[in-house]
């Protein structure tokens, strides 16, 4: 894996702090990558799937709505999901003034393409790509053992108590959400996590995303369509703009979130457990001429260094298994090393192309 980045990284917030008038030529995507603005969740009369996880938990008919969901859209937002609102709140508040303080403080928390973690503006190694505007924070958080908070910023004050408490609380949810997903696909309630590694075992990550006002949005992306690259990823959005857009067919769907919800997306090992039956789905971000955003994605993923292959009992004569066995950490670096690029990654996989 590359150790450092193949050109000098610039900070999107900083650029356009400046207050370009027009977004420079490393940032404008080409044609048929540019947003599509007018399609809404009530212009397209259609939405994900917003499940109210009272009505899930325990429940055969909440099994059935996350089956459908996820067959379905890949996507899909919860409430009362079991996070303290206040917690979203003053996590989403604590990354938003990190963001806001100088560059020389931000900086000192610089990362590299070998692991990502720390303060960055880029995803991918390749040179001359075209980039994304937008900013991250990228850590490391289960397993505990490659945990470590010196690397998490250390203002403003109490910044790092929140990022450890609404992960532990998120990290709650992510194992009561595999239980749910495991007994949705028909399996026993432990099948799932027992095929994630097990809950000693399984990876989590954090990134902090900034998108900064933009001159131009028609031209650019917040970041490029993609899939995640793991197990399941918990987005908490931005309270006041909308931004995340969903592929439907071969337009894209701009989610409104529900007020105090969690957006949850199926990635790309779990489709490969699921052997095809969840799928993870193209997702990007537009950007704003006037306003500028906050959201914060936990990824809860497989071990990494186990084979990730579809789970015994989803292989049918019926249903061949659909994809080869890769582990994870050969599966994140190749990601690593391309950046975003829809979902060739795990078409990559396929058994029978």
């Amino acid at each position: 894996m590359a150790t450092c980045w193949p050109e000098p990284i610039v900070s999107v917030q900083s650029l356009s702090q400046t207050g370009v008038p027009t977004v420079p030529n490393r940032y404008v995507k080409p044609a048929h990558q540019r947003p599509v603005f007018n399609t809404t969740q009530s212009d397209a009369g259609m939405e994900i799937p917003v499940l109210d996880m009272n009505d899930v938990w325990g429940k055969p008919e909440g099994l059935r709505l996350v089956r459908s969901a996820c067959e379905e859209w890949g996507f899909f937002q919860m409430v009362n999901h079991g996070v303290n609102h206040s917690l979203m709140e003053r996590v989403r508040g604590a990354w938003r003034e990190f963001f806001e303080l100088p560059l020389e403080e931000k900086r000192k928390y610089a990362n590299s393409p070998d692991t990502y973690e720390g303060y960055g503006s880029r995803l991918g190694v390749v040179k001359d790509a075209k980039l994304d505007w937008s900013d991250y924070f990228f850590l490391n958080y289960l397993p505990s053992s490659i945990r470590n908070p010196s690397k998490w910023p250390s203002q403003p004050p109490k910044i790092r108590e929140l990022i450890e408490e609404y992960g532990e609380e998120v990290r709650k949810l992510c194992e009561r959400l595999t239980e749910t997903l495991s007994e949705s696909l028909g399996l026993s309630p432990n099948k799932l996590m027992q095929a994630l590694g097990g809950g000693d075992k399984v990876g989590a990550s954090l990134r902090t995303n900034f998108y900064p006002k933009c001159p131009q949005p028609q031209l650019t992306l917040g970041l490029s369509s993609h899939s995640d690259p793991g197990g399941i990823t918990i987005l908490l959005p931005d309270e006041k703009v909308a931004g995340l857009q969903v592929r439907r067919g071969d337009g894209w769907i701009t989610i409104k979130s529900v007020p105090n919800a969690l957006i949850v997306n199926i990635g790309d090992q779990l489709q490969i457990l699921s052997n095809g039956i969840y799928k993870s789905v193209e997702h990007q971000v537009i950007v704003n001429f006037g306003m500028e955003r906050v959201s914060l994605a936990f990824f809860y993923n497989p071990r990494s260094d186990i084979p990730v292959g579809p789970i015994e009992e989803l292989v049918t004569a019926n249903r061949p298994a659909l994809y080869k066995p890769i582990r994870f950490d050969e599966y994140r670096s190749l990601i690593r090393q391309k950046g975003p690029c829809g979902k060739n990654q795990v078409d990559s996989l396929l058994l029978t192309r």
